[in-house]
């Protein structure tokens, strides 16, 4: 067998990373020290230029859609929420003041309500193998954190979808390794939590949230995404926090389109809303 087969497919060229480690052990000279002979593929100086844009979008967009594949994940459930939310008892790192100690330990309860339908998810695609509703996270702190720990719980593998951020950014232990991805690109970053959505639950957070929930649910509204359960996890804060009633009443959103989402308290409700839509056993 030649040894250039690879995946049961004929490729008689030779491979990349074959010549990646040929080109590494040249003699040491100055042409073969100088940049410009270094394989473009492997002279990240090259890859991260400026003009080089549009193929590091590519590459943010392959690389996970490939992984993802390859595992055969058909479908997710997403989960959003915020990076300062403690585990109860646990300690409120982020506060500021009293005030923001005494509000972020109130809403450490969906640390454990996330946790939870995390694994009311997982034990559901246990039964399709792993395929489907798999639990997707933004990988980091808090509600992130609960949500790939609920599916570790179960022993289900769970996808974080990191970012590179000056601070409350990087992966918890409870992420699958590997599915474990990192971005620069919040868009790419944001086309992978919506491809394989099959459902969208929102836990209180911040801005990074708010822009998460209201993409999403621009993209159903505007028809551009299939309509999919999408899920407030409490409702007292979100109706504080936005007051869809409002620009329903102000004419700037559809009446309709408030029925677009089903306000939850607990993992069970929201579960109950997935199982009803997809009409599962």
């Amino acid at each position: 067998m030649s040894a250039y087969r690879r995946d049961e497919v004929w490729d008689p060229l030779v491979p990349s990373h074959r010549d990646k480690d040929r080109a590494r052990k040249v003699p040491d000279t100055p042409q073969t020290r100088a940049p410009a002979y270094r394989l473009a593929f492997d002279d990240t100086d090259f890859l991260c230029r400026e003009e080089l844009r549009p193929v590091r979008l590519q590459l943010e967009l392959l690389k996970p859609e490939l992984l993802l594949a390859e595992r055969g994940i058909r479908s997710t459930v997403v989960m959003f929420g915020g990076a300062r939310i403690p585990e109860p008892g646990g300690e409120a790192w982020a506060a500021k003041n009293e005030t923001q100690k005494k509000n972020l330990e109130a809403n450490a309860v969906y640390y454990d309500e996330a946790r939870e339908f995390a694994r009311l998810c997982s034990r559901h695609a246990a039964a399709t193998l792993y395929k489907e509703f798999v639990i997707v996270t933004g990988g980091g702190p808090g509600v992130m954190e609960a949500g790939n720990r609920g599916a570790d719980d179960v022993g289900a593998p769970s996808i974080g979808l990191n970012i590179v951020l000056p601070h409350e950014q990087a992966p918890n232990a409870y992420v699958t390794p590997e599915l474990c991805f990192n971005f620069h690109y919040f868009a790419i970053r944001k086309m992978h939590f919506l491809l394989r959505a099959k459902a969208i639950a929102v836990f209180p957070g911040g801005f990074g949230t708010m822009d998460e929930l209201f993409e999403s649910l621009t993209l159903i509204q505007t028809g551009r995404m299939e309509r999919v359960p999408f899920l407030l996890f409490g409702k007292a804060f979100w109706q504080g926090a936005i007051n869809l009633d409002f620009l329903a009443e102000q004419g700037t959103i559809s009446p309709a389109d408030v029925e677009l989402i089903s306000f939850v308290d607990t993992a069970a409700e929201a579960w109950n809303v997935i199982a009803d839509f997809y009409a599962l056993t």
